[in-house]
């Protein structure tokens, strides 16, 4: 009985890698693919996954009240405003109207809020955020992809970044262990996965310097570090909303990794850095030189 006991843990976790290992075989390549063929490809992409997470964030919201009478698709009205706001705001970015995708997800975002003011669920108030959360990072990621010259080398090297922080943190935090991060929100992130996570960066930040012919590798080696903080505060900060929301993971729309919001956390705390850096100091190319 002892081991029957101890082997069924062993074999749930054997199924959930399964499940995350197919999982990741199957949408790395899409996400490659989109990415470097650019075009309506990535923005496509972009705008299913912002969409689910739309979906993800509307669910959190409404975790535990049950189904609504106004509901329409299987959405209250809160949810279907966010999906119109985030979906024309990729629209236009897609057009490459950036400003006004910047001004329909901030609308959203407003139109939202004083929906939900009078919400009878503190959970609901948290509505209007979505748009903003989920709809200005997606904007980022297509606006950096469409930079002339640059948009496919910073692209590459954000989703790169973004993974090896994730995955060097895992590794770093299950390897080695010791103090916990921030206990109260994410009880199994540790001090040694941040700085297993910068490391994997960093690698990343040297490699790109090296593709790119840069004169020197410190500027990006050095950049790539402070994302991964970046990545982890992501990280951090969805965890936060499912503590708070009172659900572990964002959805089931992933067989072992759980939610797409679950899996990109900390990519849209990188991409909406970089678009930020990047608008104010020139862009990736500009800090090879």
């Amino acid at each position: 009985m002892v081991a029957t006991a101890a082997m069924a843990p062993r074999a749930e976790r054997a199924q959930a890698l399964r499940q995350r290992l197919i999982s990741a075989a199957i949408l790395l390549p899409v996400a490659a693919a989109a990415v470097w063929l650019g075009s309506y490809y990535w923005d496509g992409l972009v705008g299913i996954f912002a969409l689910a997470m739309v979906w993800e964030w509307t669910g959190m919201c409404a975790a535990g009240r049950g189904p609504q009478r106004d509901a329409v698709f299987g959405m209250a009205p809160a949810g279907l405003v966010s999906m119109l706001a985030v979906a024309a705001g990729v629209a236009a970015a897609a057009a490459g109207r950036y400003q006004m995708a910047l001004l329909l997800v901030v609308a959203g975002a407003g139109v939202l809020t004083l929906m939900s003011m009078h919400s009878p669920d503190s959970r609901g108030r948290w509505h209007g955020l979505g748009p903003l959360y989920i709809g200005l990072p997606s904007i980022a990621v297509i606006w950096l992809r469409h930079q002339p010259g640059a948009g496919l080398a910073t692209m590459v090297w954000v989703l790169a970044l973004a993974i090896a922080a994730d995955t060097g943190a895992y590794a770093a935090g299950r390897t080695i262990g010791g103090p916990k991060l921030a206990p109260r929100i994410s009880p199994n992130k540790t001090w040694a996965g941040l700085l297993g996570g910068i490391a994997a960066a960093a690698i990343v930040g040297w490699v790109a310097a090296l593709w790119l012919g840069a004169a020197s590798v410190f500027p990006l080696v050095l950049a790539s570090a402070l994302l991964a903080i970046v990545e982890q505060i992501g990280d951090l900060v969805e965890s936060g909303f499912k503590r708070y929301f009172g659900v572990k993971d964002s959805s089931h729309l992933i067989p072992g990794h759980g939610g797409v919001l679950d899996r990109v956390d900390g990519l849209l705390a990188v991409a909406l850095a970089v678009a930020l850096a990047q608008s104010m100091g020139g862009g990736l190319l500009a800090w090879t030189r």
